[in-house]
């Protein structure tokens, strides 16, 4: 009999499932092993990131490292600046950007000496015609007649500054002024409705780019071979022909050794050049010629001289301080005729110089040679 006990058979299932447990087992132990790894790589990389290796590594480093000696080299030292000058300082700017607003009313201005009518309405943006426009009660449209302590009235915009009468209708003030009707209605300044616009006759109103005929005073052309200015009409300085002499060499000189404008430009209103001279100083005859008018004029004009160059041309020189020469002289291209000065109505010592081509006015700036 055999008594030897056989044990049962394993159960294979069994036997699967511990492998897999133990398989799983060193499964979780790799996992482990791989998330600490990262762990620590990401702690490294965020101490790396808060405290950066120091860059000082000494030359004798270097060289070990890379295998090449150093190089010495002299750095400049800095040096601080020894003043306040040399600093650099930054400041801020306040800068802002204001529009320029059109003035509304026409304001006042006392003339002071030095004063030009010219130089007026440049200072306030206008044009010399509007400002002689805007005074005819005082100066007769005659920009010579300004003198210091005048009381001006200065319009905010060109154009024509009119005191509306009985009558007046906008369409006939703008047609008299050569402009459009809603330029007077629409402008602020005038403070019209623009819906139902009136004035009340007396009022005053600026008619916006209107313009008018010029009353222009001057001393007529005297060509030779006529019987002369009336020294009645137009001052003591006239002279009474015929007139024969010199002859103009056809170019003309400068009437002052200053060669600078001090005051009027040419313009519609002011047919000459205000030039700059001193008290005194001698004005000069801008070509040769006869002289047909010398002395006192009126109209503003002050100590007056005329040279007709028998050419076409006549040069005309005004306020001057005094008279160095008479009528029916010859004089010479260069010649003194007078000194500079301010008479008349003058706000300080300039020379009028006009210059006429047969008969009419010609800006001088044409003919005389650059300063």
């Amino acid at each position: 009999m055999n008594n030897t006990i056989n044990s049962p058979p394993e159960d294979i299932s069994n036997i699967s499932v511990i492998n897999k447990i133990k398989n799983f087992g060193v499964f979780r132990f790799i996992l482990w092993v791989l998330a600490i790894g990262l762990s620590l790589v990401v702690i490294y990389l965020l101490i790396a990131k808060v405290f950066p290796p120091s860059s000082n590594i000494n030359s004798e480093t270097t060289a070990i490292v890379t295998g090449v000696d150093p190089v010495d080299v002299d750095l400049p030292q800095f040096a601080f600046p020894t003043s306040k000058t040399e600093n650099i300082l930054r400041r801020a700017i306040y800068d802002t950007d204001i529009p320029v607003r059109q003035k509304g009313v026409v304001e006042s201005y006392t003339v002071l000496q030095g004063d030009s009518l010219f130089g007026i309405a440049e200072e306030n943006n206008i044009s010399p015609e509007t400002l002689l426009w805007a005074n005819f009660s005082v100066l007769n449209d005659n920009p010579d007649e300004i003198v210091p302590g005048m009381v001006l009235s200065v319009p905010p915009v060109n154009g024509v500054y009119y005191q509306w009468q009985e009558g007046d209708t906008f369409d006939t003030v703008a047609s008299n002024f050569e402009t459009a009707p809603e330029k007077i209605v629409n402008w602020f300044g005038n403070n019209l409705d623009i819906v139902n616009p009136s004035v009340d006759p007396g009022n005053w109103i600026m008619v916006v780019d209107g313009q008018r005929e010029f009353k222009q005073w001057v001393i007529p052309i005297v060509a030779r071979g006529s019987a002369g200015v009336s020294s009645t009409a137009y001052g003591p300085g006239g002279c009474v022909g015929p007139f024969d002499g010199a002859y103009g060499t056809g170019s003309f000189a400068w009437p002052s050794s200053i060669h600078t404008l001090v005051g009027n430009d040419f313009w519609s209103g002011h047919l000459a050049l205000d030039i700059a001279t001193g008290e005194g100083l001698s004005i000069l005859a801008a070509d040769s010629g006869v002289v047909v008018f010398a002395g006192w004029a009126n109209g503003g004009y002050g100590n007056t001289v005329m040279i007709d160059h028998g050419n076409g041309y006549a040069t005309l020189y005004a306020h001057m301080a005094y008279v160095s020469i008479g009528c029916n002289a010859s004089v010479a291209k260069g010649q003194s005729v007078g000194g500079g000065g301010s008479s008349g109505n003058s706000t300080g010592p300039h020379l009028h110089f006009e210059v006429r081509l047969w008969g009419g006015f010609i800006n001088p700036w044409f003919v005389l040679p650059a300063p």
